[in-house]
């Protein structure tokens, strides 16, 4: 018979709202399959009979003989006729499940170097939601909803349940041509179709490059300062980063020869440097063509966002000058469209859209077929462009928006940099202020905020904030600003 604890532990797990889906002859199974795993229930020791059970929770005999039948089925326990039900013997073999307060005492999990790399270096901070100031966060309430639900029952019209089906690995065709069509129009690259990879975003890619190109122990070049999905991939890799300090004009490329003589490749954010928004020179850029050129190196270019460019024509991007195919080129839909699309892709030299898509494989595979469908009809029908072209001029807004309110409100504590371009601001403080303390401060207030110092390998003395402007109106920005001049009030 259950003692008086037993007997609560199958009435709590009955009651337990996380179980609501459950049948009641399931979960009366399976909290009493639980006390067994427990050693709660030994070995031979008897069950009650079915109807005072039943009665005891509040259910019928039925229910409680189902319970009984499927513990009997899976040889949790024994039916004798004519003396009752038992734990039966075969549970003296199953391993002890260990409770909750006790699996917390373990000790932690042996990890591969790899995994303590990544561990000691936390994970990417992507901020999830359109909170005030979360840098790299698009606006999506003004996405054109409406035409992309009508897109995709096109889709589904043409292709039927072939839209639900596996993607190639490389991605589908009709998406692959549309990018390489763009490419080629508005970033000036040498692009086709066959040299597009589609992944599920830039942090992939990041990771596909460091993983296929290079070895652990190999030194790649990396801006100083640098975005941290970049860092943490190179550290899971096993690569060792090397800083080449970062100007007004990006990275300085004349340091390359001397910082990485053994450098097997260079990360680069040409467009807009991430995070002061500087524009790399096409001196600089020729420059790190000739380098990769005479290292027999790579340029991973990552453009994460050169669609929003507000003062004239972005510069074309590296790729479409480098005549020796020593270039990859990066980009992704996060920025320029919704987060949740998780589409990006990689443009690669001919000899590298084997091994790579290969290597891809032993990740996730392929994207979804709908969504890249979908996205394919979407930019055919000149509807990102369009879509672009007004987030561009919004986006150009609120960032003339932001610079005002911080001089007017935050004059004291800040100064920004206003960008020539993409979604966040520098902003970098006049008076000593404890940067990580500031980021906590506002968190707890509900503004998301990216520190400046903690992007730099080595330490600086300018240090500052990041503060994203895209996802937020002029009259949301004015609400958490002055909040942010309170949260600065009690920090300095």
């Amino acid at each position: 018979m259950f003692k008086h604890a037993q007997l609560q532990s199958v009435k709590a797990w009955m009651s337990d709202p996380a179980h609501g889906a459950l049948s009641l002859h399931v979960r009366i199974h399976r909290a009493i399959r639980q006390l067994i795993l427990e050693g709660a229930l030994p070995v031979g020791k008897s069950l009650p009979a079915s109807r005072p059970l039943a009665l005891s929770l509040g259910v019928s005999r039925d229910t409680v003989e189902a319970a009984y039948s499927q513990l009997h089925a899976e040889g949790f326990i024994e039916r004798r006729v004519g003396s009752g039900s038992f734990v039966s013997q075969r549970a003296r073999h199953l391993p002890r499940r260990k409770r909750q307060r006790e699996v917390l005492c373990d000790e932690p999990a042996h990890l591969s170097r790899r995994a303590m790399a990544v561990l000691q270096s936390g994970g990417v901070n992507n901020f999830q939601g359109p909170r005030p100031f979360a840098p790299g966060v698009a606006e999506t309430r003004q996405f054109p909803l409406a035409t992309w639900e009508k897109l995709e029952r096109q889709v589904y019209k043409q292709y039927g349940t072939q839209a639900l089906e596996h993607s190639a690995p490389q991605g589908m065709p009709a998406l692959r041509s549309a990018i390489a069509d763009y490419l080629n129009l508005e970033r000036g690259a040498q692009a086709t179709a066959d040299r597009v990879l589609i992944l599920t975003s830039s942090q992939q890619a990041l990771g596909l490059c460091a993983q296929v190109l290079m070895d652990a122990g190999d030194q790649v070049l990396v801006e100083d300062p640098l975005y941290q999905g970049t860092r943490k991939a190179i550290a899971a890799a096993g690569l060792v980063g090397v800083p080449v300090p970062v100007d007004e004009n990006g990275m300085r490329v004349e340091d390359m020869a001397r910082l990485g003589v053994n450098a097997r490749a260079v990360f680069l954010t040409p467009s807009h440097q991430y995070p002061t928004g500087a524009t790399l020179s096409l001196d600089r850029r020729l420059q790190a063509i000739e380098w990769a050129r005479q290292q027999r190196a790579w340029i991973i270019e990552d453009d994460y966002d050169s669609e929003f460019h507000y003062e004239g024509r972005p510069t074309a991007c590296v790729q479409g000058l480098d005549a020796h195919d020593r270039t990859l080129y990066i980009g992704t839909f996060t920025k320029s469209l919704f987060a949740g699309l998780r589409i990006g892709y990689l443009l690669l030299p001919p000899s590298l859209v084997a091994p790579m898509t290969s290597a891809r494989t032993l990740q996730d595979g392929h994207n979804a077929s709908i969504a890249q469908l979908t996205l394919a009809r979407y930019m055919e029908g000149g509807h990102y462009t369009a879509h672009v072209r007004a987030m561009r001029a919004l986006y150009a807004e609120r960032r003339d928006v932001l610079a005002e309110l911080v001089h007017k409100h935050l004059g004291a504590f800040l100064a920004p940099c206003i960008p020539a371009g993409g979604l966040q601001m520098p902003c970098h403080f006049v008076q000593g202020l404890p940067e990580e303390a500031v980021v906590e401060a506002a968190r707890v207030v509900g503004i998301d905020l990216l520190g400046l110092g903690s992007l730099y390998a080595t330490p600086r003395n300018d240090t500052g904030l990041l503060m994203g402007f895209a996802a937020q109106t002029p009259a949301e920005m004015r609400v958490a600003v002055e909040a942010l001049a309170k949260v600065f009030a009690r920090v300095k």
